[in-house]
């Protein structure tokens, strides 16, 4: 397999998962299992950034995720997914949560994470990933905030 490392905008890397919550995903209050919630958010994010570097990859650290508001049995989560950042072997995904209510159409922003991945060549070792290229002036603003987000990840080793 070769290795292309052609620059990849934001847009390229971007994945939706859809899917309807029901009982089996419910704490005994009828909400959303946050452990569900975060399984979900790793599948969105490691696609995202497998979809840029077109590698497998792993979850090296998640920053912290606040539920905002209750994901109820019966509702669509939609996770929206996309590289942020990229280093040399590793990746930023930020991933978007919504809770979607499938009959009215009304939609709840729930929470956002940002997860740090590591790219992995076909005998499991880091391997290199195609740069980020930010083409608008949000693309540039979040490329910014994911610098300062992962300069502060690696102060803190």
């Amino acid at each position: 397999m070769t290795n292309d490392l052609t620059p990849k905008t934001p847009h390229a890397s971007r994945v939706t998962l859809s899917q309807l919550m029901h009982p089996e995903h419910a704490n005994l209050i009828g909400n959303v299992h946050g452990g569900w919630i975060m399984k979900l958010v790793d599948e969105a994010g490691a696609l995202a950034c497998m979809r840029h570097a077109q590698k497998k990859v792993v979850t090296v650290a998640i920053d912290s995720m606040t539920f905002r508001q209750p994901i109820r049995i019966g509702d669509l989560i939609v996770l929206n997914a996309e590289v942020t950042y990229t280093g040399k072997t590793s990746m930023e995904a930020e991933v978007q949560v919504v809770a979607e209510n499938p009959v009215t159409g009304v939609q709840t922003h729930t929470n956002t994470a940002y997860l740090v991945y590591v790219a992995l060549d076909d005998e499991g070792r880091p391997t290199h990933v195609p740069a980020l290229v930010v083409e608008t002036e949000e693309e540039k603003a979040r490329m910014v905030q994911a610098q300062r987000r992962q300069a502060y990840r690696i102060s803190q080793k």
